[in-house]
């Protein structure tokens, strides 16, 4: 169900969609209100589930995770009936951010972060080629980056 969000709820959260560790006080200064309401706001959509979460972003090179790939996995015929045994194995990679269920040509796409292409072959070999049920993957090595961001567009 989708939350029915004002003009303050769309300004807080994108304040805090680029830095979570301002307090309700200086949320409350940018976006017009005072203290009590802003504070009240935050916790409304937590309780709601709009915000999910605060988290520190990391930068993935400077911990040695310089390899970025998209992975799109296709399962066989037996592979699509064990759908939860794929995607809890998937779920118990650290090394897949994020993994999408898609219509098309593959079934699923993987983002994968490794520290170089030696340590994403033994990934492959040691763990994603072993699930099963798939029948193919096909991995495409990100270059560069070009816009990564977490902010969704909240303000209208």
């Amino acid at each position: 169900m989708q939350s029915e969000l004002d003009a303050y709820d769309r300004r807080i959260l994108a304040l805090l969609q680029e830095d979570a560790s301002l307090s309700s006080a200086q949320i409350a200064e940018q976006v017009g209100l005072s203290q009590s309401p802003c504070w009240r706001r935050i916790q409304r959509m937590k309780e709601e589930g709009v915000i999910r979460g605060q988290v520190t972003l990391l930068d993935r090179k400077k911990i040695g995770l310089n390899t970025q790939i998209f992975a799109e996995v296709k399962l066989n015929a037996h592979g699509r009936s064990n759908f939860t045994e794929f995607t809890e194995a998937i779920r118990g990679f650290p090394e897949v951010l994020e993994c999408y269920v898609l219509m098309g040509a593959v079934d699923f796409l993987l983002r994968i972060v490794t520290a170089d292409i030696e340590a994403y072959e033994r990934f492959f070999f040691e763990k994603l080629s072993m699930v099963p049920g798939i029948q193919e993957v096909n991995s495409i090595v990100a270059l560069s980056e070009i816009k990564s961001t977490t902010s969704l567009p909240v303000l209208r």
